[in-house]
Order: structure tokens, then C-alpha cells, then sequence
């Protein structure tokens, strides 16, 4: 497994890579881009759910050793963030709370296949980090 990563890693950029901050914001956009054009024409769904699993494997690929904890933790946080904006604004339901409620339960069944997975890898790669750091 670190042996994928240290290639994964070594293919990325070629300068030092993203730091947090950077990580943050590239995940944020993707999912929030996304999001955003799914939601205006349907409900978020399949694309959001794409972009959600690029985030992951973004950070992963593009942010600089030590950013692997944010990675694996920002997308959740990303999506709320963003179905939060969407809802007041594109949404155009506001922040009832009876409907905020229910459109974040929508949203988050509709992408949790997608997070779940994304997690997942994400939460490896940072274990097998973590071990390979400690190794050295």
C-alpha cells in the first residue's frame, strides 16, 4: 500500500504540493461546482456523488505530505457547507427549519454511497501514511 501511495505521490506535482488551506478550498470548489449545477437541473445525486469521490482522491494526489488527515475529514463538511448555500440560495426553500431538515437528509442519502466509499480510501491512505512516517 505505501508503495502505491509513494508512486501516486511521486507522479503529483512536481513542486512541495497543496498545503491544508489548499486542500480545503479545491475540495470545497469541486464539491460545491458540482453540486450546484446537478441541483439545477435535478436533485444531487450521481455527478455530486462523482466530484465528492474526485475531492478525496484530489487532496490525496495533490496535497503535500501531513495533509492527509484533512483530506479524509473535509469533504463531509465540504457538502454540508455547500447544501447549506445551495439551499438558501439556488434552493430558494431558505432556512425553514422544517425543509432544511429534510432537503439535508435528502442530500446526504443521495451521496452517502459516495462519501462512505470515499472515506474509506481516504481514512487508508492516511493510516498507511501514518505508519510510513512512523517508520521513518
Amino acid at each position: 500500500m505505501t508503495y502505491a501511495m509513494d508512486a501516486v505521490r511521486s507522479k503529483a506535482v512536481k513542486g512541495p504540493g497543496l498545503k491544508v488551506a489548499g486542500v480545503i478550498i479545491l475540495q470545497f470548489l469541486l464539491i460545491f461546482i458540482f453540486e450546484i449545477l446537478e441541483y439545477t437541473f435535478t436533485k444531487v445525486g450521481f455527478f455530486t456523488g462523482l466530484a465528492i469521490l474526485v475531492a478525496f482522491l484530489g487532496g490525496l494526489y495533490l496535497g503535500r505530505p501531513g495533509t492527509s488527515y484533512t483530506n479524509a475529514v473535509n469533504p463531509p463538511i465540504a457538502l454540508l457547507v455547500s447544501t447549506l448555500i445551495i439551499m438558501a440560495t439556488v434552493g430558494g426553500i431558505g432556512f425553514s427549519p422544517s425543509k432544511v431538515g429534510l432537503e439535508l437528509i435528502t442530500t446526504l442519502s443521495a451521496v452517502a454511497p459516495w462519501l462512505i466509499t470515499g472515506a474509506v480510501i481516504a481514512w487508508a491512505a492516511h493510516f498507511a501514511l501514518l505508519r510510513k512516517y512512523a517508520r521513518n
